[in-house]
């Protein structure tokens, strides 16, 4: 169904799942900023030396956590122009 013959209600889902794939990046976003910040956290604070390769531990999955939602956006935004298409 072209952009032009969709009606009203679809335009509007069509804008509500637009808003939906990124308030979930922006989760993923959330997230990684979490695991960053608590990886550098306990690697900063003397106190936790016996932690750090959970420090190391958290960085590292807030990489993946980044990447993974990096890719799952764009797959969606992909997913979304190919049904309005």
């Amino acid at each position: 169904m072209a952009q032009n013959e969709m009606n009203r209600t679809d335009l509007l889902a069509l804008e509500r799942t637009k808003l939906a794939n990124e308030r979930t990046f922006l989760a993923y976003f959330r997230t990684f900023v979490v695991f960053l910040g608590s990886g550098m956290a306990i690697l900063k604070i003397e106190l936790f030396d016996k932690l750090a390769i959970l420090g190391y531990f958290f960085i590292a999955m807030a990489v993946l956590i980044l990447a993974v939602g990096i890719a799952r956006f764009f797959y969606t935004k992909k997913q979304i122009e190919k049904m309005v298409a």
